[in-house]
């Protein structure tokens, strides 16, 4: 279910439940100083803090998705799926057309209800480190917004999916997956423009010192920004973030307004070129078009799967075609979803040093991107070097401590730097 955007792995990690004022670490100083850089990069206290996060969020947080899958393994793969799809389609006329919507409906209806107590978990140990600003009404309404929007996509394509099946049971699969690689498409391309600003409120960054800093950033990149915007974000949380999001006419370069206002100018030069090397690398339009690729490949998959007679006969559904079958796709879609995590979160991670690395090279400054990999790990209370099974399973980004390694092996390795971006170390050069 779509909701408002948490801070970015990438950018933020896990944070942790908020301490009695007299046990918190002192604000760390994130100005230069020579001596500053030979003591550690966090103080015990700090690593202690993110990893109290981590652990106090992470059984809501893996306990929400272990929920959610088996749910719908429970309806896919037994009579119970069929079973709830007849009942609410019986309630509605009991046609075709309706056990499809009517069914389709009580399955995100019953996932959303299972993952309400998990959200408010996390929320709720979010809240004890101050992580969070908006209150349960709030929260509670974009829970709404999201269901509604849940539905209003998922409605029209699980019709669309029985049309097809109707007209083909064994071959519905071969222009489904090419409608699911068009529709994946089209949703980058309009995810800023439609389903962002449910959550959100966008505004240009006004004019000033920062905003004529960051163009002239993208100048030098030679990256064409149609515009830098701020969101709103502290409507909801404290944490600090920036991103970038959509491509061609949709693409923008997003900082979450805590971040202008808790990071230094410099800090947050650092972070848009992390961005500018996202659009600079066609990060967006690269992924939407393996992302295209894949989601052909997972239908062709499903396709096959979804008419092995062995597991209709355990969803009690006759065909594909049947509407019964419709809890059976969205447990086959889930489990391929869950199986193709980890691939997609280690390409991820290289995609997110690789960004890194742009920064780096378009500013060469090591001091301030340390700086400022500091100032975002401490703000948003986050575990600096989790353990390898969770990065390995979990993470879309490296951890912040090797992000600060690779930062300074860079540095050390002047000659294994693009030869057209040898910025000097230290030095500005927007």
């Amino acid at each position: 279910m779509p909701r408002p955007e948490e801070p970015h792995p990438a950018m933020d990690t896990d944070p942790a439940p908020e301490s009695p004022a007299s046990e918190r670490a002192p604000t760390p100083d994130f100005t230069s100083a020579p001596e500053r850089t030979r003591a550690p990069d966090f103080t015990p206290a700090e690593r202690a803090r993110g990893r109290a996060l981590r652990r106090a969020q992470l059984p809501w947080a893996l306990g929400g998705r272990l929920a959610g899958l088996a749910l719908t393994l429970l309806l896919g793969l037994t009579p119970a799926g069929a079973a709830l799809v007849t009942v609410a389609g019986g309630w509605f006329g009991g046609s075709r057309t309706a056990g499809v919507l009517a069914g389709a409906t009580a399955l995100v209806l019953l996932g959303s209800a299972l993952q309400l107590p998990f959200g408010a978990g996390v929320r709720t140990v979010r809240a004890r480190y101050g992580l969070v600003t908006q209150g349960w009404a709030g929260w509670a309404m974009d829970a709404v917004r999201g269901l509604a929007l849940t539905l209003v996509l998922v409605l029209p394509l699980v019709l669309g999916l029985f049309a097809l099946t109707a007209w083909s049971p064994q071959r519905w699969w071969l222009p489904a997956a090419g409608a699911a690689a068009l529709l994946t498409a089209a949703l980058s391309f309009l995810h800023p423009l439609l389903i962002e600003p449910v959550f959100n409120r966008f505004s240009p960054m006004p004019p000033g010192t920062l905003r004529t800093a960051l163009l002239a950033l993208a100048e030098r990149d030679g990256v064409r920004v149609r515009d830098v915007l701020v969101a709103d974000a502290s409507r909801r949380t404290t944490a600090l973030n920036a991103y970038v999001s959509g491509f061609g006419a949709t693409r923008r370069i997003v900082a979450y307004d805590t971040l202008l206002t808790a990071a230094e100018p410099r800090e947050v030069e650092l972070v848009v070129a992390h961005e500018l090397g996202h659009v600079k690398h066609r990060d967006v339009p690269v992924g939407t078009v393996l992302g295209a690729v894949g989601a052909a490949v997972a239908v062709a998959v499903l396709g096959l799967l979804a008419a092995w007679r062995p597991l209709l006969d355990a969803a009690g559904a006759t065909s594909p075609a049947d509407p019964r079958a419709l809890p059976l796709l969205a447990a086959l879609a889930a489990l391929l979803g869950a199986l193709s995590g980890p691939p997609q979160c280690a390409v991820s991670r290289r995609i997110e040093a690789r960004a890194d690395r742009h920064a780096l090279e378009l500013t060469g400054d090591v001091e301030q991107f340390v700086a400022m990999q500091r100032r975002l790990a401490v703000a948003n209370v986050s575990d600096v070097d989790p353990s390898r099974a969770l990065e390995l399973l979990f993470a879309t980004h490296p951890s912040t401590t090797s992000r600060i390694a690779a930062a300074r092996a860079w540095q050390a390795a002047p000659e294994q730097r693009s030869p057209e971006r040898r910025a000097t170390p230290g030095k500005s050069v927007v």
